[in-house]
């Protein structure tokens, strides 16, 4: 199959890649530019592995073919430590424990870095709400809720204990 040259910005940076029409932006992120953070689960955007950010909303990039990014600034996991540092939610995912494997954690990551932007008080309900578009086979979801209560300061206090 006939590859086609693309431009894309990935955190921030210009990537210029040849690619099939065809190749999903998941494939192209790993293979192509090794930005392996962004993992691939389903391949069906059912589980949310993949999630990305496309000009600050999330997306499942196992959906999108990279072609179809020209143009737009692609945020992967890999952007979401600044300086070295963790982000607030990375810091509280860590203390709470809520990285399990580690295997869905950057689709998650990157899903409520774009929701706390939006919505930086959530209700638990609210958090559950939208985590039920993120599937952890290691089933943690209690302590993925408390990091994210955390980081949105309606949480989790020093004790562990989450704020109702």
């Amino acid at each position: 199959m006939n590859r086609v040259g693309i431009l894309l910005r990935v955190n921030g940076q210009s990537y210029e890649a040849f690619v099939e029409p065809r190749k999903l932006l998941s494939d192209v992120l790993r293979e192509d530019l090794g930005l392996t953070g962004t993992h691939v689960g389903c391949e069906h955007g059912v589980c949310g592995a993949c999630t990305v950010l496309v000009n600050g909303h999330p997306m499942r990039s196992c959906l999108m073919f990279a072609v179809q990014l020209e143009g737009a600034e692609i945020t992967t996991i890999e952007a979401i430590a600044a300086d070295g540092k963790y982000s607030a939610l990375q810091q509280a995912f860590h203390e709470e424990h809520g990285l399990q494997c580690g295997f869905c954690t950057p689709g998650i990551i990157l899903t409520f870095e774009a929701y706390l932007k939006q919505n930086p008080s959530p209700t638990e309900e609210q958090i559950r709400d939208v985590l039920s578009g993120n599937l952890c086979r290691c089933t943690g979801y209690q302590n993925i809720v408390k990091a994210i209560m955390k980081a949105a300061g309606t949480g989790a206090q020093s004790d562990g204990e989450v704020k109702k």
